[in-house]
């Protein structure tokens, strides 16, 4: 590939390959760089450190499975109906990276840990979308008075098993869907003006 033509995106998709093909623990800016064709200075123009390149590809990763949560924060259905789309589609997002591509969902979580203030940020914005939710829902009276804020951070972490990494070994097991739709349940009904 021509140095002049090489955008950021190109290399982001060239290390999520290497980091596909060797791991976080053995891929590095050199293997990158090779698999474009490219001097590593060429990727260091665009990432100035190996962590840079990583943390761009986490969150590059992050987005892409997180992208359709905005609009349905946004939708048009009722607040309940759109909270249970809402953690459906973090649930069906999470699950689905890690059954189709185990390997690669291992690889980010490794690049997750070595993130922390990325995923802070990331994992805010997913709590904001939710209390987005919760002061619609407030507002017409389906849910009871609080904190959105704080109601929509208490909504994340009760559904945590079904969208935090550390329990993706569960997500293929038979009848999680049916607790996943419980634990929803349960999430609805607390939230619920009374």
């Amino acid at each position: 590939m021509a140095e002049a033509a090489l955008t950021p995106e190109d290399i982001l998709a060239a290390a999520e390959d290497v980091l596909r093909r060797y791991g976080p623990g053995k891929a590095t800016v050199v293997d990158v760089a090779r698999a474009l064709g490219v001097s590593h200075g060429t990727v260091y123009r665009h990432f100035p450190s190996k962590a840079a390149l990583r943390g761009a590809v986490t969150r590059r990763w992050l987005d892409r499975a997180h992208a359709a949560l905005p609009g349905i924060a946004a939708g048009p259905e009722e607040p309940g109906e759109r909270l249970r789309l809402w953690l459906a589609a973090l649930f069906r997002a999470k699950q689905e990276k890690a059954l189709a591509d185990p390997e690669l969902f291992a690889t980010y979580q490794v690049l997750v840990g070595e993130n922390s203030e990325l995923i802070a940020e990331h994992v805010s914005g997913l709590e904001a979308q939710l209390a987005e939710i919760i002061v619609e829902g407030q507002e017409r009276g389906s849910f009871a008075s609080g904190d959105p804020g704080e109601l929509g951070h208490v909504v994340f972490q009760a559904t945590a098993h079904y969208h935090d990494p550390g329990y993706s070994g569960e997500w293929s097991r038979p009848g999680v869907d049916d607790e996943f739709h419980a634990v929803v349940g349960l999430v609805l009904r607390g939230l619920a003006a009374g």
